[in-house]
C-alpha cells in the first residue's frame, strides 16, 4: 500500500514470513508472531515484521502495512491490511475499540481475586533510552485511562495461567495492570517478573496474543487465533497448568 524504498529479503526470511500466515483474503492477512521479532522500529539491527511484509509486495511496489503492534517478546496474532480501503477501515474500528484481543500469560501465582477488571491509568516514562509505563493517579499530568480483564484458567503452587483481555491500547499495558496486581507475568523482569520458575528458567515475557477478533471490511466478525508457540506451552506444561 506504500511507495517506500524495498527492503532485500533472503529466501529463508521470505520462507519465514510466509510460514507464519494464520489467515488471508482480499483485504487482510494475519500472522502468528514468533517472540523475539520487532513489530516496526526498535533499536536492533534486524528486519521487523513491518520490514518482512516486502514478501507479499505486488507488482505495483505496494504492500500490506500492518494495523496494530505486540511488544517484541510477546507472541501471536497480529494483523495487516492488504489494501488502502482496507487499512483505513481497520485503523478507524480500532481506534473505536472494535478489536477484541485475548492473550494468555504465565504467573508465579493466581491474583486474588481469581479473575476481575482493571482499571489503572498510565503514563509514559523514559529512564535512558527505555521506555516504561507507570501507574499513575487519574488527575495526573500525562494519564492515560487504561481498562483491562483478567481470567485465572488454572493455578497451582508453582504458578497460574490467565485469560487477559485489554480494553485500552496503551504500550505494555498488561503487563504493567498485572504487576499493579502484584502478579507480575513470568520472565518480564521490566515490571518485576521472575526470571526463574519452580521447574526451571523462564525462556522470555510468557505473554501470547492468542486470538483477535475484529470486524471485517467486507462486513461480520473475523476472529483468527494462533496456538502458543512450543516455548510457552512447554513452560505450562512443565508447570503443571
Amino acid at each position: 500500500m506504500t511507495a517506500r524504498t524495498p527492503v532485500a529479503l533472503s529466501e529463508d526470511e521470505i520462507a519465514a514470513v510466509r510460514s507464519w500466515v494464520i489467515h488471508e483474503d482480499a483485504h487482510v492477512i494475519a500472522f502468528s508472531k514468533p517472540s523475539g521479532l520487532s513489530s516496526q522500529g526498535g533499536r536492533i539491527k534486524a528486519h521487523t515484521l513491518d520490514d518482512l511484509l516486502w514478501a507479499f509486495a505486488r507488482s505495483n511496489g505496494k504492500r500490506p502495512e500492518l494495523v496494530h503492534r505486540l511488544d517484541r517478546d510477546t507472541s501471536g496474532v497480529i494483523l495487516a491490511a492488504k489494501t488502502k480501503p482496507a487499512a483505513g477501515f481497520l485503523g478507524k474500528a480500532l481506534q473505536m475499540r472494535r478489536f477484541r484481543k485475548t492473550y494468555l500469560a504465565l504467573l508465579s501465582a493466581a491474583p486474588e481475586p481469581r479473575s476481575g477488571s482493571i482499571d489503572a491509568p498510565l503514563r509514559r516514562e523514559e529512564i535512558g533510552r527505555e521506555s516504561y509505563m507507570r501507574v499513575v493517579a487519574f488527575d495526573a499530568p500525562g494519564a492515560q485511562g487504561a481498562q483491562s480483564r483478567y481470567r485465572t484458567l488454572a493455578a497451582n503452587d508453582q504458578g497460574a495461567v490467565v485469560e487477559l483481555e485489554p480494553l485500552t491500547g496503551r504500550m505494555h499495558q498488561l503487563r504493567v495492570h498485572m504487576a499493579h496486581l502484584g502478579r507480575p507475568l513470568i520472565g518480564d523482569v521490566r515490571y518485576g517478573g521472575a526470571l526463574t520458575t519452580e521447574v526451571g528458567p523462564a525462556p522470555r515475557l510468557m505473554l501470547h496474543a492468542a486470538k483477535l477478533s475484529f470486524p471485517h471490511p467486507e462486513g461480520g466478525t473475523t476472529t483468527v487465533e494462533a496456538p502458543p508457540p512450543a516455548d510457552f506451552a512447554g513452560l505450562r506444561a512443565a508447570l503443571g497448568l
